[in-house]
């Protein structure tokens, strides 16, 4: 007996364990995908140094973002919507419509991020491209065998993208004085750029895909609540490192006076500061890499926003819940093709309308933690934690309110 029971918790931990680093992996492979790239590229070229300062920013907002969210949905063992509806009755459907639309868009730009990956690979023509990634990617969530094999690449393919990123700022040099100054004290601020880069990483869908993992795998409760708290920092850490090595990386392409396309059809910055460093091979290599993100992108943001389905009918089918993301995938195909705005447009765009939609779903859950004993049981909030979130609740309203008209100036241009 004492050694089955020994196993039983052996195995227990194994399994706990690994629902903590699947959603921190969760998590920071869904805020690096062809937005957060193209993003960080984009507004370094237009901003230089002074886009480190967003990035710091955007940065402190995620952790806050995450760690309330991640916390309110374990300790309640409840999805987002459904919090949302008990806290206000009706608001978890209007929780539910933002964060799907939002998804949708972000599988519209993902799909014009796998397509600028085909470009850069092989020159196709970008609107094939769309077609041959979209109907990839629903080939590939429809077969279980394929859908492994993509899980187990997209391991390999997201250390090779954080090491092409590594290795091409150890070889521009970028100018680190000026960028540690430009982060702590910019020339300017650009809050449209913040919260366009915050909606990339922590945005709509985004915030609610590792913390919806932890409750699926039954990570919740008060005894788990450390863990969930450390997981949440792990994944906003390794996000914040890469953009800003990122940023460094295309910085320091920008001050050595190459040119960066940002408003032809093919446009692809983050691709061209790669091939501006690391030649040829890099270009192609990078290009790979980007058309993955893309496909895994697209499947994950189709995946997580048709979860808020089950807020209008609770006992939907896997059957029929296979089906309503392979129609997700082929409408945000459809949408892309009509659309006439460039691919960098689009993966701009799709973060700063994220970026609009993130105050909603905070506000809620700000004030679960703060008022609402009855969802939180008798566990003591973190007063820090609570005044933090009540600051960037204020903040990203804000930054939304003045950043509307341009956000939906992305679509026809940067």
């Amino acid at each position: 007996m004492p050694n089955s029971t020994s196993e039983t918790k052996k195995n227990f931990f194994s399994e706990r364990q690994w629902s903590i680093v699947a959603s921190i992996f969760l998590m920071a492979t869904s805020a690096m995908g062809p937005g957060f790239l193209t993003q960080t590229a984009a507004f370094t070229v237009k901003l230089g140094a002074a886009f480190g300062f967003g990035i710091l920013l955007s940065i402190l907002i995620d952790f806050v973002v995450q760690q309330n969210i991640w916390r309110v949905v374990t300790l309640t063992q409840k999805r987002a919507s459904d919090i949302a509806n008990i806290v206000l009755p009706g608001s978890g459907y209007l929780l539910a419509v933002l964060v799907i639309i939002g998804g949708f868009f972000f599988s519209i730009g993902n799909i014009a991020g796998a397509s600028l990956g085909l470009n850069a690979l092989f020159g196709l023509d970008l609107k094939w491209g769309g077609v041959v990634s979209g109907a990839l990617a629903i080939l590939i969530f429809s077969s279980r065998k394929a859908t492994l094999a993509m899980d187990k690449s997209m391991i390999f393919l997201g250390l090779l993208k954080i090491a092409l990123i590594i290795i091409v700022a150890a070889i521009v040099m970028p100018p680190m004085g000026m960028a540690v100054q430009q982060t702590v004290l910019p020339d300017f601020i650009d809050f449209a750029a913040i919260t366009t880069i915050v909606g990339g990483t922590v945005g709509g869908y985004i915030c609610y895909a590792g913390a919806h993992r932890l409750l699926d795998k039954g990570t919740v409760g008060p005894e788990h609540i450390e863990e969930v708290a450390r997981a949440a920092t792990k994944g906003i850490v390794v996000v914040g490192i890469m953009r800003y090595v990122l940023f460094l990386a295309v910085l320091g392409v920008v001050v050595s006076g190459a040119t960066i396309d940002l408003a032809s059809n093919t446009a692809n910055p983050a691709a061209q500061a790669f091939r501006y460093a690391a030649g040829e091979f890099g270009f192609k290599l990078f290009g790979l890499v980007f058309w993955a993100a893309g496909i895994s992108s697209t499947i994950g943001a189709a995946y997580t926003s048709v979860t808020f389905f089950t807020v209008f009918k609770k006992d939907i089918s896997p059957k029929l819940n296979s089906i309503c993301i392979s129609v997700f995938i082929a409408l945000a195909l459809l949408l892309y093709l009509i659309l006439d705005a460039t691919p960098v447009g689009l993966l701009i765009f799709v973060g700063g309308f994220n970026g609009l939609v993130l105050p909603i779903g905070l506000t809620i859950f700000t004030y679960v933690a703060a008022c609402r004993k009855d969802l939180m049981g008798n566990y003591n909030y973190p007063k820090w934690l609570l005044i933090l979130g009540i600051l960037t609740c204020m903040l990203t309203w804000w930054m939304g309110y003045v950043s509307f008209n341009t956000v939906f100036n992305y679509l026809t241009k940067i």
